[in-house]
């Protein structure tokens, strides 16, 4: 498995070099470090000393096997080597260099889908819980869009995960955010990093029929170096029409942000695949570029890669987070009691995936560090002495606008597709739903990542009978809840079992500052 061939993006990944110096420990990752974990071949990934020469950082990568590599200027480098050196000796041979912070392999990412349910036995029973309820709110937004029904309205029939029992409340919210004067979080930047949006006309490239022409702005394909971030698969198509499709138009299906801007940044090749270094390129690229939320519907097959095996891509989280841009990603689809890379970073919302009858999905990763859930789609798990659970029954997708056959993109054909279920459909709720939050400006005109982490988790619906922290987080994702003025949602307060300084907040266990 390997990465499209592109060129490097250096300068962006400049101003956080000095981040990994601050935050990591020296790492010199061989390959068989992290055996399972597919890598770039013949690329080593070097973060250097700021203050060593130039000349120096030559030579020691030319010891190495360097055959090129990114602007000598840059405190990160991205080595191309010699035929014959692999990338173990290479990094062997780093090892002690002078000014060497780092050396690892380019680890390679892949889209967070799932694709056969396996079971899920050992997990505890739970029992869900009733959807939180609300009081004293603003008439809910039935938006016109006939899904496959043909009808308006027809789009209920379809997207459960928006109306449903065990669905986020959408109608409500928006008409939350249309009392508040920005309707479907207008003003907002989400930047999707994926496989591409169908988001314009240009050469065999058309814009999905349910995005509208002002919805996007410019965004960059780090795969094949250009401004057009065009999607080559569908499932980056897909993320983001869950996030903004446009609503309300008589078109399709409908968008929980429908009124957010989009970046389309594309990190993932067509198979879905993708480099730590170019997924590092892309959070610095949305976060130069403005962008407030940056969703990440990918993830490193759990339990093969650690931090110290992705420092560029650590560095570059926690220089979002220094911006105040929020990060969300997938917890991944490895039926694992352990939470995928870049999800399990510091300052990442980890998001997990539960089924139309609010049971967690089969394929969802759970564990310490999750942040919350929400819907993905797809079968129930197996799991003991709940009878709400169903893993012999088929539980419905995710729909959305995308490329009409998933297994055969062709980017002239638009549908709404069965086959898209898992933590990469769960992820952009989330991202959403935070973008709601901040337009209705709940937490004021400026909140910080962890305000609206708080909020997001502290609004969230359980769905454990006391034990299932470990597999729900906070629960389930609730965007009406999310978004309703404080004093209607109950104790949501700084101080709350679920505010910042609480044991989901922040501060505590599971929070922005405290271990993931």
């Amino acid at each position: 498995m390997t990465a499209d061939a592109r060129t490097p993006y250096w300068p962006r990944l400049r101003w956080c070099a000095g981040l990994v110096a601050g935050v990591l420990l020296v790492a010199f990752t061989p390959a068989a470090q992290a055996a399972t974990a597919p890598y770039v071949p013949g690329v080593v990934v070097v973060g250097f000393a700021p203050a060593t020469p130039a000349g120096a950082r030559d030579a020691t990568l030319a010891r190495a096997g360097m055959i090129r590599a990114g602007a000598p200027e840059a405190d990160v480098r991205e080595v191309r080597l010699r035929s014959g050196v692999s990338v173990a000796r290479a990094i062997a041979r780093l090892h002690g260099r002078r000014g060497v912070l780092w050396a690892v392999p380019d680890y390679i990412a892949h889209m967070a889908g799932a694709s056969a349910p396996a079971s899920a036995a050992d997990l505890l029973a739970f029992k869900p819980r009733p959807p939180f309820s609300q009081v004293n709110l603003p008439a809910p937004f039935i938006p016109n869009d006939p899904g496959t029904a043909g009808v308006a309205e027809g789009w209920e029939q379809l997207q459960w995960n928006f109306v449903g029992p065990y669905g986020v409340n959408a109608p409500q919210a928006w008409g939350n955010l249309i009392a508040d004067g920005r309707p479907g979080g207008s003003g907002v930047v989400i930047a999707v990093l994926d496989t591409g949006v169908a988001y314009a006309d240009h050469g065999r490239y058309i814009r999905s029929p349910d995005f509208g022409p002002h919805e996007f702005v410019a965004g960059y394909d780090f795969v094949s170096h250009s401004p057009y971030a065009e999607d080559h698969n569908g499932h980056g198509t897909q993320v983001a029409g869950t996030i903004a499709e446009e609503t309300d138009n008589a078109v399709g299906v409908t968008g929980l942000a429908y009124g957010a801007r989009l970046m389309s940044v594309r990190v993932l090749n067509s198979q879905g695949t993708g480099s730590a270094t170019t997924i590092a390129e892309g959070i610095i690229f949305a976060v130069k570029h403005h962008a407030q939320i940056i969703n990440m519907s990918l993830e490193f097959t759990a339990g093969t890669i650690t931090e110290h095996d992705i420092p560029q891509l650590i560095a570059a989280i926690d220089y979002a987070h220094s911006k105040n841009v929020l990060i969300v990603a997938a917890s991944g689809n490895d039926q694992f009691g352990q939470i995928s890379y870049p999800a399990k970073a510091r300052y990442v919302i980890a998001v997990g995936a539960t089924t139309a009858d609010g049971c967690l999905a089969w394929y969802s990763n759970y564990g310490h560090g999750l942040g919350l859930v929400a819907p993905g789609g797809g079968d129930d798990a197996s799991v003991p002495g709940d009878p709400d659970c169903s893993p012999d029954a088929s539980g419905p997708d995710i729909y959305q606008e995308t490329f009409a056959n998933s297994d055969d993109a062709n980017p002239h054909v638009f549908g709404l597709p069965d086959g898209y279920f898992g933590t990469s459909m769960a992820a952009p709720h989330v991202s959403a739903t935070a973008a709601l939050v901040i337009a209705s400006g709940v937490l004021g005109p400026h909140p910080t990542v962890a305000q609206i982490a708080s909020r997001l988790e502290s609004t969230a619906t359980p769905l454990d009978n006391g034990d299932g922290t470990e597999y729900f987080g906070a629960g389930l994702l609730n965007a009406e809840a999310a978004t309703a003025p404080i004093g209607s949602t109950g104790t949501t307060g700084a101080s709350g079992p679920s505010g910042s300084s609480g044991s989901s907040g922040s501060s505590g266990s599971s929070g922005s500052s405290g271990s993931t």
